[in-house]
């Protein structure tokens, strides 16, 4: 399923986000420009700055203030990312070597902080508290989501709860931050607010579920990095919770974790995934947040983004079926 006839209504104006991307990178320091294209250049879907513009087009859709708030939201993502793999020490993302392995961990944090930096830069064009206030709780959020992540490696007593007060902090307080403050910006009404806040927290959830059974499901070619990642790390997430569950005793996943130098285990642990019904088990958990986040958008104005929300959320789960 692709998204440019998604993306229809918001094309031009997304256009409008890259560019502004790109004027990022014309920085008097020739190495930092280099990063910067690097990782700016690469691109990606665009998912949550569209989600900022179609929130935006319910009501008094002002691109003055939308703007800068779709590449603020970009911009963060794209920071988290160069984190996550200074982190985790990852050498590929997107097929492409990471920032950690070209220039080394102290750029990429610093790189990573100078995007954030940028990216509240972006966001004070809104010139409304209310959305800037919602920017630092979201950065807060995400950074303690990183560090309960750190702290909660190769630990097996993980709940289901955890997990997903976890994914939110990784992925879905950014789309819930993309989406409520296209609301915002556009003057919607409180209840609708509350909707596209919901919806966007939501369809995070099930975007990085999605994300996790493709780590086992995927090929190193589509995922851009190796087949297990999140396992290698020591991240618990719903397919190998499941393992757990089902075979609590003699499981690759709790060997692996006893034992992180054992690579066969996470050999042991894909194929064990995906020659059971856990697949399945994990695309319904997802089907079930996208079903929630659609739950209310009918209360919205019928026009071509609502259309696109719903699509989107299509998308999420369609995604290697």
């Amino acid at each position: 399923m692709e998204l440019n006839g998604t993306y229809r209504s918001i094309q031009d104006d997304l256009s409008q986000v890259k560019e502004s991307l790109r004027s990022i990178i014309k920085v008097d320091f020739p190495w930092l420009s280099e990063q910067l294209d690097y990782v700016i250049g690469s691109g990606g879907k665009g998912i949550r700055p569209a989600l900022t513009l179609l929130s935006g087009k319910f009501y008094q859709y002002n691109l003055e203030y939308l703007l800068p708030m779709a590449v603020s939201v970009e911009l963060m993502h794209t920071a988290t990312l160069i984190h996550d793999d200074a982190i985790d020490k990852s050498m590929a993302r997107r097929g492409r070597a990471t920032i950690f392995k070209l220039w080394g961990e102290e750029p990429a944090i610093l790189l990573g902080d100078y995007l954030f930096a940028k990216a509240g830069e972006f966001v004070s064009d809104t010139q409304n508290p209310r959305v800037i206030k919602l920017f630092s709780q979201t950065l807060a959020t995400i950074s303690s989501g990183e560090l309960n992540q750190f702290f909660s490696a190769y630990n097996l007593q993980q709940t289901r709860e955890q997990y997903f007060k976890k994914i939110f902090g990784k992925t879905a307080s950014l789309f819930s931050l993309a989406t409520e403050s296209g609301a915002i910006l556009s003057g919607a009404p409180e209840k609708s607010v509350k909707i596209l806040r919901d919806y966007g927290h939501s369809l995070g959830i099930a975007f990085q579920v999605v994300d996790d059974i493709l780590d086992f499901i995927g090929t190193e070619e589509e995922l851009g990095k190796p087949v297990g990642s999140d396992l290698a790390q020591g991240t618990l997430t719903l397919p190998a919770m499941l393992l757990l569950e089902r075979c609590p005793e003699d499981n690759p996943v709790k060997r692996l974790f006893d034992n992180r130098n054992d690579q066969d285990n996470i050999k042991q642990a894909i194929e064990m995934i995906r020659n059971s019904p856990i697949v399945d088990e994990c695309y319904t958990v997802a089907s079930e947040y996208c079903a929630q986040a659609c739950q209310n958008i009918n209360q919205l104005p019928a026009n071509s983004s609502r259309d696109a929300l719903l699509q989107l959320a299509e998308y999420v789960v369609a995604r290697k079926r």
